[in-house]
């Protein structure tokens, strides 16, 4: 990532920006007119929500930042950001909980599991990354002519 060009960076904020809305807003992290929660938003939502966002933007950047055809994401990226949304966000708002659960099953046994799920969701997106990182240091992408990205250092020569 050192190495990586302004554009690159620049794809990066915009991702995090927008996963971290696309989380905050509907979960009512984030108050809106739009939605609410029956439950304050705890503690850990708020570093939980930081952390999903950067990471989702970085692993954005690094599938969509280059020059032709996109990479396919990783299916533990999507699971890790779709299961941070499930961390933060209020258990009773839920629907898919409290159809499953009902009000006081989603109290008594959904909101007691969503910091395991804020920390797994962490620890895909990062693995995800990581990997990403990997096989980007160990197989980088042939440079076309005339590009500017430098997200790989030159092969010695």
């Amino acid at each position: 990532m050192r190495h990586w060009p302004a554009r690159r960076w620049a794809v990066a904020a915009g991702g995090t920006i927008v996963a971290a809305l696309l989380i905050a807003v509907p979960t009512a992290v984030l108050p809106t007119p739009w939605f609410g929660r029956d439950l304050p938003v705890t503690w850990w939502s708020y570093p939980t929500l930081a952390l999903t966002a950067i990471l989702s933007g970085l692993l954005l950047a690094s599938y969509r930042a280059e020059p032709g055809p996109a990479a396919r994401p990783q299916r533990r990226a999507w699971i890790g950001a779709a299961l941070s949304w499930f961390a933060v966000g209020c258990p009773v708002c839920n629907k898919l909980a409290l159809l499953a659960l009902g009000y006081t099953g989603a109290i008594t046994w959904f909101a007691p599991l969503q910091p395991l799920l804020a920390v797994t969701s962490v620890g895909l997106l990062s693995w995800a990354l990581w990997a990403r990182l990997r096989a980007a240091r160990s197989c980088p992408a042939p440079r076309r002519a005339g590009t500017t990205d430098v997200s790989s250092p030159a092969p010695p020569r």
